[in-house]
């Protein structure tokens, strides 16, 4: 029983209850530093039938549909949309016993300021990432994701009204015409009449002529993060901290064509199923749905 010193009283008393047929009972309750009476407390307790068996159950089926992305907080969405009205502090303990645990996120980011290489537009957005309606406020960047020595880059177009990604273009290389596809699609489905802000960083991209005028020929104004302040596009990083930490870090990827592919299901997961604390607890396609029903 080398080791069990300082573990948990119930792990001790596992212990000593699958040893005691085979060894004296008072040695191995010496040996693993357990009161006699502390160890029937605790072999009773094992031998309670768990009240949160069922609960338990459920947990592990939403964490193992959901490949594991899915923390407590988003675990109890979804118990609560299935009827279950359990605490956070609840869940949280069942998925420690459980042994459940979503990936943490890196937090290396893709960089893709070059200095002043064309016109920087004031901050407009100024950190205000609400919006009452679909098509006020979008926010992009670039990120980049790396297998051996082969790289690849993530550009979405996001609407801040629902955080759903409304187009986005995968490829090798961050250029401007690679940051402008996405751009220009998610422009040509406004609505007549339609005049967005559009926020990103400083980078070269969008910084470019052509870029200002794809957003002038629409009516769209644009935005500028300040130089070297992430924060001021706050949910666009959140965005891609997700994606890496529930995606790309939590699977694995033999290759760019197999990373390629999973971040088209990715988001496609991500705009219809996974469910939002900012959003009441649906997905950006239920809230927009509902949003527009109401």
């Amino acid at each position: 029983m080398a080791g069990l010193e300082g573990s948990g009283a119930q792990v001790r008393t596992l212990a000593v209850a699958t040893l005691k047929s085979d060894y004296n009972l008072a040695v191995l309750l010496e040996i693993a530093c357990l009161p006699r009476s502390t160890f029937y407390y605790h072999l009773r307790a094992l031998n309670r039938p768990d009240r949160h068996a069922a609960v338990k159950a459920l947990i592990t089926e939403i964490f193992s549909s959901r490949q594991g992305r899915y923390g407590h907080r988003r675990i109890r969405l979804e118990l609560h949309r299935r009827g279950m009205q359990i605490s956070q502090k609840t869940v949280w303990k069942l998925m420690r016993e459980l042994g459940l645990k979503c990936k943490t996120r890196s937090r290396k980011r893709y960089v893709s300021y070059r200095g002043q290489v064309g016109t920087i537009a004031d901050n407009v957005l100024n950190r205000d990432f609400t919006a009452t309606e679909p098509n006020q406020k979008w926010v992009t960047d670039v990120t980049e994701f790396r297998i051996g020595a082969d790289k690849l880059y993530l550009s979405p177009i996001m609407d801040l009204f629902d955080r759903s990604v409304l187009s986005y273009s995968i490829g090798p290389s961050p250029t401007v015409e690679f940051t402008l596809t996405p751009l220009k699609a998610a422009l040509s489905a406004l609505p007549p009449g339609a005049t967005v802000l559009v926020h990103s960083d400083q980078g070269f991209q969008y910084q470019h002529g052509a870029w200002r005028a794809a957003l002038a020929n629409a009516g769209a104004r644009q935005s500028m993060s300040r130089k070297g302040n992430c924060l001021d596009n706050a949910v666009m990083e959140n965005f891609f901290g997700h994606v890496k930490e529930e995606m790309f870090h939590h699977d694995t990827h033999d290759d760019i064509a197999a990373l390629e592919s999973a971040l088209h299901t990715y988001i496609a997961w991500y705009n219809t199923q996974r469910l939002s604390l900012t959003l009441k607890g649906m997905s950006p396609i239920e809230y927009r749905t509902h949003a527009l029903a109401a």
